[in-house]
C-alpha cells in the first residue's frame, strides 16, 4: 500500500516556514553625512535611515566623544510601489537627523549606530570626517533656502532686513546649544557721533520662566540712550543653523561713538530661570562681545561744528509776541528737531541788542517713538526782558552738522525775528533815535519810572496868619517850671535805661524779625499753591516795602541798576546790595520763565526772610 500523506504534509511544512520567516530579512540600515569635510565652526547634519525594519526594532543613534549633537529629529514614511499585474510592494521607512558640530580638528571617526530586534543587533559602516580651522561652508539647510522678501522694503524710514539683523545669523556657543546671549549690532562701521544700534537677544530651546538680572556691556567711549526695554518676554521663531529657537528680545540701545578708532563693547551677563513654579532652574549666561569701527568726519567741517552734531537736523525760532510794552515779557524758544543724539546736541546760543536782557534759558527734550532710531527734538525757551521802547533785531541762529547718509556738511539757519517795544499806558516812548543807546542812565531811569505810568511828587505851598506868641500860651508857665523835673526824670530814666539797653537792642531786632516774617506771610501761603506767578509777586511786594521802610525813599518802579545806586547812597553794604537784588531778579525770574519747582520757591523764601532779617547784621 503506497503512503502519500507524508509527501504532501512535507511540502505544506516548507511553505508555513517561509510565510514565518522574519520580516528584517530585508531590512535597510545605513547613515550618511551631507559633507565628509568641514571646518571648526560649522555645522553638518548626520542621517540614520532605517527601511522595512519590524516595530519592536530599536535604534541607538551614534554618540561620538568628537562632536556636540546639537538637535536631533525623527519623521516616518510609508512608500507603496505598484507593479503590472503583480503584488504591491510596501516600505517603511524611519529616519533620524542629526545637527552635529566638531570639537576638535583633525581626522575624527562617527562610530556606526546599531538596530536592535529578536536578539539580534545590526551595525550601520562608521564614517570618517576631515576637519579643519574656521569655516569652510553654509549651515545645513542654508545654502538652498531662498531669503524672504520684506513686504516693508518700500516703507519710508523702515530699516532693511541687514539692518535690523545687522550680522550674520548668531554662532551657538559650545556647552549652551539649548540657551544663549547675542549680542549683535545694525551697523560694524560708523561715523563718530552717528548711531550704531546695539540688541540684546535670548535664544532658547526651553521653556523660560523670567529673567531675573541683566547685566549690560560696559560702553567706554560711548553715549548711550536706551531704544527698547521690553517688560515681558515676547519670542519669535528663528533657525540657527537648521535648528529652531525662540529669540526674546532683553535690551536695544542706541549707541554714539565720541572718538574715533575701533571700540570694543564688553560681554552683556544676565540670570534667567527656566521651567515653571518648583521646577524652574536659574543659570547664568553670558554674551558675546563685539567690536565697532568707527570713523572720523571728514575734513571740512563749517565753523562751530561739535562731534555730536551728527545726523538730519532742522533749526527753527519761535518769539512770542513780537510786538510788546515795556516792562512785560518775551518768550523765545529755539528748537532743534531731527535724527541722531537729541540730547547731547546744543542748540545755537540766543544773541540779542543791549537794550533785551536775556536770561538763561531752560531745555526740554522730546523724543519720538522709535525702534530702531533716536529722533525727536531738543527745545530751549530763552524769557527776554526789554530794558526800553524802540524797536529791535534778533538774529539770525545758524547750526552746523554732518549728515552720514549724504556724507556731506549742512547748515541748519533761521531768519532775523524783529522785535518791537512801545510804551506802557500812560507812559512816554523813550528819548532818542530807535535802536540808539541812551546816552544817560538818568534818561533810561526816568523812561522806565514814566513808562509805568510813575510821576514825580508835587509839592504846593499856601501862606497862613501868624501864630500867638509864645509867652501868651497856656502851656508857657507850666514849661517855664518844669524843667527841674524833666531834669530829675531823665536822671532816672538814664538810670533804667542803662540797666535795660542790652534788653532794648535785642527786643528791637526781634520787632525787626516779627515785622519780615508778617510781611513774607502772604507768600508762605502761597508756597504750595499752583499760582506760581502770584507767589513771587508777593515776594517781591513784600521785599519792595521792606526797602522803602529802610531806606525811607520810594523804590516801587526803579530799575535794579537804579536801586542798586540808591541802596549804595545810603550805605548799605555791596554784599547785602547783591543778595537784595538777586531775590528781585529771581522773583521776575519766577513770575515769567519758570521757578514751579516747591524747592526753588522754599529757597527763594528763605532768601528774602534772610535779606529781611540780617539788615542790620
Amino acid at each position: 500500500m503506497r503512503r502519500t500523506g507524508s509527501g504532501q504534509r512535507a511540502l505544506l511544512a516548507v511553505f508555513a516556514l517561509l510565510a514565518t520567516s522574519p520580516a528584517w530579512a530585508d531590512v535597510e540600515f545605513y547613515q550618511s553625512v551631507d559633507r565628509a569635510e568641514v571646518g571648526l565652526d560649522d555645522t553638518f547634519r548626520l542621517t540614520v535611515v532605517v527601511a522595512d525594519a519590524p516595530p519592536s526594532a530599536q535604534v541607538q543613534l551614534p554618540s561620538p566623544s568628537d562632536f556636540e549633537v546639537l538637535s536631533s529629529s525623527r519623521s516616518s514614511q510609508r512608500s507603496i510601489q505598484l507593479s503590472g499585474g503583480g503584488p504591491a510592494v510596501i516600505q517603511d521607512i524611519t529616519k533620524h537627523v542629526l545637527i552635529l558640530r566638531p570639537l576638535k580638528l583633525g581626522k575624527l571617526t562617527i562610530p556606526p549606530a546599531v538596530l536592535s530586534t529578536a536578539g539580534r543587533s545590526y551595525r550601520t559602516e562608521s564614517i570618517r570626517m576631515t576637519v579643519r580651522p574656521g569655516r569652510l561652508g553654509p549651515d545645513p539647510g542654508q545654502a538652498t533656502r531662498p531669503p524672504l522678501p520684506d513686504p516693508f522694503r518700500n516703507f519710508p524710514g523702515r530699516p532693511s532686513l541687514e539692518e535690523e539683523l545687522g550680522e550674520d545669523d548668531p554662532v551657538i556657543p559650545r556647552g549652551d546649544s539649548d540657551l544663549f546671549l547675542r549680542a549683535s549690532l545694525d551697523r560694524n562701521e560708523v561715523y563718530l557721533g552717528e548711531q550704531a544700534t546695539l540688541s540684546l537677544y535670548i535664544y532658547s530651546r526651553v521653556d523660560l520662566s523670567s529673567v531675573d538680572a541683566v547685566t549690560m556691556p560696559k560702553l567706554e567711549g560711548f553715549w548711550s540712550e536706551d531704544v527698547e526695554s521690553p517688560t515681558q518676554l515676547s519670542g519669535e521663531q528663528r533657525i540657527l543653523n537648521g535648528i529652531p529657537y525662540r529669540a526674546y528680545l532683553l535690551r536695544r540701545r542706541a549707541i554714539f561713538p565720541v572718538k574715533a578708532g575701533t571700540l570694543a563693547i564688553t560681554p552683556a551677563e544676565a540670570d534667567i530661570t527656566t521651567g515653571f513654579l518648583f521646577a524652574g532652574h536659574r543659570v547664568h549666561r553670558v554674551s558675546n562681545a563685539l567690536k565697532l569701527k568707527v570713523k572720523p568726519l571728514p575734513p571740512g567741517a563749517p565753523p562751530g561744528m561739535a562731534s555730536a552734531n551728527v545726523g538730519s537736523w532742522q533749526l527753527s525760532v519761535d518769539a512770542t509776541p513780537t510786538r510788546v510794552e515795556l516792562g512785560q515779557p518775551i518768550t523765545v524758544k529755539v528748537t532743534l528737531e531731527g535724527t541722531g543724539n537729541v540730547k547731547n546736541v546744543t542748540p545755537p546760543k540766543l544773541t540779542a541788542p543791549s537794550a533785551l536782557k536775556v536770561y538763561d534759558p531752560t531745555t526740554a527734550d522730546r523724543l519720538t517713538p522709535n525702534k530702531h532710531r533716536i529722533q525727536g527734538r531738543r527745545m530751549q525757551e530763552y524769557l527776554v526782558m526789554p530794558q526800553r521802547t524802540g524797536t529791535f533785531t534778533l538774529p539770525a541762529l545758524e547750526f552746523p552738522y554732518f549728515d552720514p547718509r549724504s556724507r556731506e556738511y549742512d547748515v541748519a539757519r533761521t531768519d532775523p525775528i524783529t522785535i518791537t517795544v512801545e510804551a506802557g499806558a500812560g507812559g512816554v516812548a523813550a528819548a532818542g533815535p530807535t535802536g540808539t543807546p541812551l546816552q544817560d542812565s538818568a534818561n533810561e531811569q526816568k523812561n522806565v519810572l514814566t513808562a509805568g505810568g510813575l510821576r514825580p511828587l508835587r509839592y504846593q505851598a499856601r501862606f497862613v496868619a501868624p501864630s500867638t506868641p509864645l509867652w501868651q500860651r497856656a502851656f508857657f508857665l507850666p514849661a517855664l517850671l518844669a524843667p527841674v523835673g524833666l531834669l530829675f526824670g531823665a536822671m532816672v530814666v538814664g538810670q533804667v535805661r542803662g540797666r535795660l539797653f542790652a534788653q532794648t537792642e535785642a527786643g528791637r531786632k526781634r520787632q525787626q524779625a516779627k515785622a519780615a516774617r508778617k510781611r513774607l506771610a502772604a507768600a508762605e501761603k502761597r508756597v504750595g499753591e499752583g499760582s506760581t506767578s502770584a507767589f513771587y509777586a508777593e515776594v517781591e511786594k513784600a521785599v519792595m516795602g521792606f526797602l522803602e521802610a529802610r531806606l525811607q525813599i520810594p523804590v516801587v518802579g526803579l530799575t535794579r541798576e537804579a536801586l542798586g545806586e540808591k541802596m549804595a547812597a545810603a550805605g548799605v553794604a555791596p554784599e547785602r546790595r547783591s543778595k537784595v537784588l538777586f531775590v528781585l531778579e529771581a522773583c521776575d525770574m519766577g513770575r515769567f520763565g519758570g521757578g514751579a519747582e516747591l524747592s526753588e520757591r522754599n529757597r527763594i523764601l528763605d532768601q528774602a526772610e534772610a535779606v529781611m532779617e540780617g539788615w542790620e547784621k
